[in-house]
């Protein structure tokens, strides 16, 4: 058996995530991991690191039960490799339009190396852009299934603000903030990576059958389960790793207090990936999960794509700009000028030796200003004397 057909056999023997079958992978290689199961048989060496491991105590009682775990674990792997067969999975994947990854091959992120004993053992690919390449820049970004149109609209920005900037969204594909911010992405050009909780032939969810169609033919679906398995709780949960390790950085834009969206903020925090987070009412109990990552100083608090890009990209070659208010008219006078303005009433006229005292210049100051200033519109001549005009730019 080949290490490639070993790696899909493997997607079918343990859960993704596993990280007792990683730490078995990583120990012996995916062939010889695949021979022990065939056997039935670890090697001992192995089973003394994972009772030594897992051992709830130093002595006593509990000694047996990492043993009898591992044994149960061994059962539910040999009993799934009697009805895995590598070669169609291969077949069948490919027939379908994707491809299948391993690490080492060009295309893969070895980003995802950072997950250790849980790292992937394959991945399924499914879409036109280059896996590796689109995540070198790239920002996931996640959020509520049930998003306000607070949280779509934000989502979307992001999404499409960053596509512009040419860096990858990376989503999980679902409902609400996901969904939305795959939509912002298409917008533009730039690809956007749908990491999914099922295999990649099954439209999970099924509203979102034109979704990943756009996703295919302008970015790239991605799962590590194998061809016709479909989501489950654990694996939304455990594919969020996928997620968080792939991109440069995160940002949760709504999350309750209990938002799946924080699973992956936390993946984030493991990985020392950048965590952002995008504020909202405070009346929302959507982005309580938002404001708590910001006020215990877990997420860096951002409003605009600029701010996020600046947060996960070169340091001093992605700065965003700093907010500024709008330039008004009267911003392009000269200080002595602009005193003379303030002094002005906006009802009563008054003469210019008041105006003088009131601005704090000198007369001759205020003659030379306010005939510019009435020239621009600022103020008018009555019988009474200088005043604001009633608008005044």
């Amino acid at each position: 058996m080949s290490d490639r057909l070993a790696r899909v056999t493997l997607l079918r023997l343990a859960e993704p995530g596993d990280t007792v079958m990683g730490r078995l992978v990583a120990s012996y290689g995916p062939e010889a991991a695949v021979g022990q199961i065939r056997e039935r048989a670890l090697d001992p060496e192995f089973t003394r690191w994972f009772v030594s491991s897992h051992r709830r105590s130093p002595a006593g009682s509990q000694d047996g039960q990492p043993a009898a775990r591992l044994a149960r674990m061994l059962a539910s792997w040999s009993a799934r490799l009697e009805t895995a067969d590598a070669a169609r999975d291969l077949a069948e994947g490919e027939w379908g339009g994707a491809r299948l990854v391993i690490p080492g091959d060009p295309e893969w992120p070895t980003q995802l190396d950072d997950l250790g004993d849980s790292r992937p053992h394959a991945l399924w690919l499914h879409g036109e852009a280059d896996l590796r390449f689109s995540c070198l820049r790239s920002v996931a970004v996640v959020g509520s299934r049930a998003a306000t149109p607070y949280g779509t609209h934000i989502a979307a920005e992001f999404g499409a603000g960053l596509g512009e900037r040419n860096w990858c969204v990376v989503s999980g594909g679902a409902y609400g903030v996901d969904g939305a911010a795959h939509r912002g992405a298409l917008a533009g050009e730039t690809a956007t990576v749908a990491v999914l909780a099922c295999g990649t032939d099954v439209a999970y969810p099924s509203a979102h059958h034109q979704l990943f169609a756009a996703v295919r033919s302008q970015g790239v679906l991605v799962s590590e389960c194998p061809m016709g398995a479909h989501p489950t709780r654990l694996r939304f949960l455990v594919r969020n790793r996928v997620i968080a390790a792939l991109s440069r950085g995160t940002v949760v834009i709504e999350a309750a207090v209990r938002s799946g969206a924080l699973n992956t903020a936390k993946h984030a925090i493991a990985l020392n990936r950048h965590l952002a987070a995008v504020p909202g009412p405070v009346t929302s109990e959507n982005s309580a999960g938002c404001h708590r990552l910001i006020r215990q100083g877990t997420a860096t608090c951002v409003t605009a794509p600029e701010e996020m890009i600046e947060l996960v990209g070169a340091m001093g070659a992605d700065l965003a700009a700093e907010p500024r208010g709008p330039v008004l008219p009267r911003d392009q006078l000269d200080p002595e000028t602009r005193r003379v303005l303030e002094a002005m009433p906006a009802r009563i006229g008054v003469g210019p030796a008041t105006i003088a005292v009131d601005a704090g210049v000198d007369l001759e100051t205020v003659l030379s200003c306010l005939g510019g200033l009435a020239a621009a519109g600022y103020v008018e001549r009555g019988s009474r004397g200088w005043r604001l005009r009633p608008e005044h730019p």
